[in-house]
């Protein structure tokens, strides 16, 4: 088993303490004053493992609040993984599908993105928690001594990885809230007097410190341990601050580094090993099976979250449950047998395929998505095959007389279905990039219980080469754009896409082929400032159409509760809200 970075308690923030603390001080040092009862640098990171350990924090808690957040409540509501919420739902590729008349999940944003709701101020309440922690271990690295270490490029290191995750929050929070506060030192008292900092200053540090980070973090392939951040992610989230920007030849540069020499290369030959379920495979269906997200010959990963479900502390994601549809909820065949009859577990059928999981159709995509993006290389683009996108569903019954055969809601008598849950919640394309197949290890009685353990990807190369190619549109040069967004088609065996062809909105098209459900679809339209237009174009959720949005939605609102608590400085709430 591969050495993992995340056996360690749940118990969080005050995980970074244990065996941190110093022991008694010297006499002259006895009147010192060292907080006790709260992580500061006097009393944390004082050698290189606690500060190791502080490091695994951080990434333990992007874990959890971004790709788990399970049984995570505020108040009165269960709050999502922040990677679903902000990852497609709401976009031009998603809505929520098992009930798009709710008031979860951006279904509605005029009622549900407003200043009070829990789940936007968990969002930001999280995000700041995290900056904070980064603080604190930045503080701590920059304050120990030299002698902790084998050498000044050691510290430098992980100084350069705390940093990053300082950066990366703020690379989201920046896109999704505008001005926000700036916070780089330790907070070790109450503070009530926040100022919202303008963007381009906080991109002005983003710049500073990403740029100390992929000079002072390990190459591909010399990390501690698989998930640790490299030089690679740096440079591409560097690439993106540049974007954000319109600092165009910046952000080629960075992302240059590293689809140029760094060591990456997009995978284009079968690797690892991945089971026959849905026929044959390709080298894009190998990269989303389970156990071959780490392997030393899978040079398109650059940054993976490490779920590690056989070590204590480890953790599941849901990828059935937010992608695919609820296939086991659509009741009888036509002829009144149970559609699905599923797996014999403990002597009785379940009504779960160990092949589908149990999904609950979190994940809707649009039209759009599921086919509009598609028909010009329908039966050669190799993410269409249908063992990355399941399509075709049958009935599992030997008891029926369709047995066997294509789900075709029309053999159904008129009037007798409801044809909006037939076709948001029910049965819909799946893209099983999300799924696991036969590689359930939890509740064989629910086949999963729509939770999935392979490793996630937050940084694959596919993404630089297309911030790449965005970068030379937003310079007019769209040969070279071409030639980028052509290097992720050829590996799809896609027909080439001509020069004259290409714009932002091919591009996005591209994206969303080959990163639907990675990217963070609200952060890239907000970006290129089409979010508006977009969802209002293809979000087709038959009950609030592009889910009500609003032309304030292009931000989101500051949580009141926080504008409230801010006494001593009078914060400014976004437009609209």
């Amino acid at each position: 088993m591969k050495k993992s970075i995340y056996n360690l308690s749940k118990k969080w923030p005050a995980l970074t303490l244990l065996g941190l603390l110093l022991s008694p001080s010297c006499s002259k040092d006895i009147l010192t004053e060292v907080p006790l009862d709260f992580l500061a640098p006097e009393n944390a990171y004082q050698n290189v493992e606690g500060i190791r350990q502080g490091i695994t924090g951080l990434h333990y808690n992007v874990r959890e609040t971004w790709y788990y957040a399970d049984d995570i409540y505020l108040g009165s509501s269960r709050q999502d993984p922040f990677a679903i919420l902000i990852g497609s739902l709401g976009t031009d590729v998603a809505f929520h599908g098992e009930n798009p008349g709710g008031n979860r999940k951006l279904v509605n944003y005029r009622s549900e993105m407003t200043s009070q709701d829990p789940q936007f101020t968990y969002f930001w309440v999280t995000s700041y928690q995290i900056i904070q922690q980064a603080n604190v271990l930045i503080a701590g690295i920059e304050k120990s001594d030299l002698s902790i270490w084998n050498s000044e490029d050691q510290k430098n290191q992980f100084l350069a990885e705390a940093l990053f995750f300082r950066c990366w929050m703020y690379r989201l929070l920046v896109p999704l809230y505008g001005d926000v506060p700036l916070v780089t030192e330790a907070i070790n008292t109450v503070r009530t007097d926040f100022i919202r900092t303008p963007k381009a200053e906080i991109y002005q540090l983003l710049e500073r410190d990403l740029t100390f980070a992929g000079e002072h973090l390990p190459a591909r392939g010399s990390e501690e341990a698989p998930g640790r951040i490299t030089k690679g992610a740096a440079w591409h989230t560097l690439a993106e601050i540049y974007l954000n920007q319109s600092k165009f030849e910046d952000a080629i540069d960075a992302a240059s580094k590293v689809i140029d020499g760094a060591g990456y290369a997009l995978m284009t030959r079968r690797f690892g090993s991945t089971p026959d379920v849905f026929g044959s495979g390709d080298p894009f269906l190998d990269l989303f099976t389970y156990g071959n997200q780490n392997l030393a010959e899978n040079r398109e990963a650059i940054w993976v979250i490490q779920l590690e479900p056989l070590v204590v502390g480890g953790r599941k994601f849901p990828g059935d449950r937010g992608w695919g549809p609820a296939y086991f909820r659509m009741g009888n065949t036509p002829d009144g047998f149970p559609a699905f009859r599923g797996e014999m577990v403990n002597g009785q059928y379940t009504g779960y395929s160990d092949t589908l999981g149990r999904p609950v159709s979190w994940i809707k995509p649009t039209n759009y998505a599921a086919y509009d993006i598609w028909r010009s290389d329908w039966n050669n683009d190799i993410r269409n095959a249908k063992h990355n996108i399941k399509r075709d569903f049958y009935f599992d019954n030997p008891a029926s007389k369709y047995h066997k055969q294509k789900i075709d809601f029309g053999l159904y008598p008129p009037g007798s279905r409801n044809a909006m849950r037939d076709t948001c919640q029910y049965i819909y394309p799946y893209f099983l990039k999300h799924a696991s197949p036969l590689q359930h290890f939890t509740d064989p009685a629910q086949s999963g219980a729509g939770w999935t353990h392979k490793d996630v990807y937050v940084i694959r190369l596919a993404e630089t080469i297309l911030l790449r190619a965005e970068a030379y549109i937003g310079l007019g040069n769209l040969e070279l754009a071409a030639a980028d967004i052509n290097a992720i088609r050829e590996r799809a065996h896609a027909k080439p896409v001509a020069a004259a062809e290409v714009d932002i909105d091919y591009l996005l098209d591209e994206r969303a082929r080959e990163l639907y459900g990675e990217e963070f679809r609200h952060i890239t339209l907000r970006r290129v400032g089409k979010l508006l237009e977009r969802v209002r174009k293809y979000n087709n959720n038959p009950i609030y159409p592009a889910c009500n949005i609003q032309d304030y939605n292009v931000l989101f609102p500051i949580p009141q509760s926080q504008i409230d608590l801010n006494i001593d400085h009078k914060m400014e709430q976004n437009p609209g809200y």
